[in-house]
């Protein structure tokens, strides 16, 4: 990398190899039984030498976390730069985060499934590249509406509570489009992420569907048509 030091650059690359092994653990044993001194076997180092770049399993969790959601976050926001319409943008995205889980299983497990006992990922590293996905989402759902490709019909009321929740996160955020549009956008979003659960983590059973894709891309459309990204 141009600007650093050979120091730097070792440590980089040392940093590297410690999170592919532990991905390569993660598989295998699963988070819970990630072991330092097992990565530093395989690493063909003796434990106190990783202990100088990770200093814990719960800092080498938060090497994984952060790996994995930037690595999801990139293909997801590749595959939405292929297309301009926001629909199939929208299509884009769900494809993409369901082809990553699908190939990186046990990470999307680590990211979205249940807690690692006493595993508290820190905010400060995790929070920008746990939002990239939804980020992405977002920006497709301000800029449909502001071309106006976002339809506008509004099908249940909203309370004043959960409407001042909608306003500190469209400040927060950054995004100018209505209560009902922005709570459909959530649910959009929330619902992507609970489909590809069901099938990542078994919860259709192992002969419910004998093409989970059909049924996957079958949500995708009602998703988008209930989000308001009608096909033009």
């Amino acid at each position: 990398m141009p600007g650093t030091t050979p120091r730097e650059r070792a440590r980089e690359q040392t940093l590297q190899d410690i999170t592919r092994i532990g991905r390569e653990h993660l598989s295998a044993v699963g988070a819970a039984a990630l072991s330092l001194r097992a990565v530093a076997r395989d690493l063909g180092v003796v434990s106190s030498a990783v202990y100088r770049y990770v200093r814990s399993r719960d800092e080498l969790l938060t090497l994984l976390v952060v790996d994995g959601y930037n690595e999801l976050g990139e293909e997801v926001e590749a595959a939405v730069a292929s297309t301009e319409d926001p629909r199939e943008q929208f299509l884009a995205l769900g494809r993409a985060t369901r082809e990553w889980a699908l190939r990186e299983p046990a990470l999307y497990g680590l990211l979205f499934g249940s807690p690692v006992p006493g595993y508290h990922a820190p905010g400060e590293q995790t929070t920008i590249p746990g939002t990239r996905v939804v980020l992405c989402l977002v920006s497709i759902f301000g800029n449909a509406y502001a071309v106006g490709k976002l339809a506008a019909n509004v099908v249940a009321p909203i309370g004043d509570e959960l409407s001042a929740d909608l306003e500190r996160i469209r400040g927060e955020i950054g995004l100018e489009i209505p209560d009902h549009l922005l709570a459909r956008g959530i649910l959009a979003w929330t619902a992507l992420f609970g489909a590809v659960n069901f099938e990542i983590f078994g919860q259709y059973g192992s002969d419910t569907f004998t093409d989970p894709a059909a049924m996957f891309e079958h949500h995708l459309a009602v998703l988008a048509e209930t989000a308001g990204l009608s096909v033009a």
